[in-house]
């Protein structure tokens, strides 16, 4: 479990991006954390693997506090891929990036040998095998930063913006992967601006706004609320959008995404079709 108490960060030059934040997130747990530019968020999840400590308050990881780990430490438990994976880049070849951690981890060859080829298949990327991560599309380095942290098999993934740079494939690919790691009983952490693709996931929704938590709950119930979405500057998605539009048309129950929409929305064009 992951324990954030009263937790405050101000940077060096004075900055203060977390103001008391309290949240705890379940082992299992599928989060996005959403919000305006600058309202905590990655700040906030460079706490969860021990990159930045708190200020004042507490971040325990299974009962561990982070103060009391190193970053090596706590990344066994909480792997992070960063927003910009050239700030997490830097061996010669793919292959190598991925196998870099589970050599620290003192894992023998045949287990890395094994891991890194599961990781590249899982994340399309065996024929850039020993290409040089940074003659790749930014969407292919963000799929590379991800296999280097799926390989050595943490409890918790933490994604920052993942689906920049991604196409609709790429996108479908790493919402059933995600789905995937969840299902298995890992904790998955986004961070995400992409409201469509929340739309779609439907995990627990925390929004953030100039240091603090201002709402947490299901997708469902967050995503749909306008006046919610508005105090962090998100947009509702657009088929709640649409059928907020057409709630005179006889819909009144909540819709996130397509899928639950598609009944109604059928319904509405056949009616539309009886008129004479």
């Amino acid at each position: 479990m992951i324990d954030v108490r009263g937790v405050h960060f101000t940077y060096p030059s004075g900055t203060q991006a977390l103001k008391g934040v309290d949240l705890k997130i379940e082992d299992g747990e599928f989060v996005a954390i959403m919000g305006e530019n600058g309202a905590g968020k990655t700040t906030l999840i460079k706490h969860l693997n021990g990159i930045f400590k708190p200020s004042n308050g507490e971040v325990s990881i299974d009962g561990v506090d982070t103060k009391d780990c190193t970053i090596a430490e706590v990344s066994r438990k909480v792997g992070l891929v960063f927003q910009n994976p050239d700030h997490q880049l830097f061996s010669e070849t793919v292959e190598e990036e991925v196998a870099f951690a589970l050599k620290n981890f003192d894992y023998n060859q045949e287990v890395i040998d094994k891991r890194v080829t599961w990781a590249l298949n899982l994340l399309n990327l065996e024929n850039h095998r020993y290409e040089s991560p940074f003659i790749l599309s930014g969407g292919e380095r963000k799929r590379v930063a991800l296999a280097a942290i799926l390989a050595w098999n943490p409890k918790v993934i933490v994604l920052d913006e993942p689906t920049i740079g991604q196409d609709y494939e790429q996108k479908e690919r790493l919402r059933q992967l995600i789905i995937q790691l969840n299902s298995q009983g890992r904790t998955v952490i986004m961070v995400t601006h992409d409201v469509e693709f929340v739309a779609d996931c439907e995990p627990r929704v925390i929004l953030m706004s100039k240091g603090k938590v201002i709402a947490d709950g299901p997708a469902l119930e967050i995503l749909t609320d306008i006046k919610i979405t508005n105090s962090a500057s998100v947009l509702v998605p657009q088929i709640p959008s649409l059928m907020a539009l057409l709630k005179d048309m006889g819909t009144t129950h909540k819709i996130l995404n397509y899928h639950d929409a598609k009944d109604d929305l059928l319904e509405i064009a056949r009616r539309g079709q009886r008129k004479p």
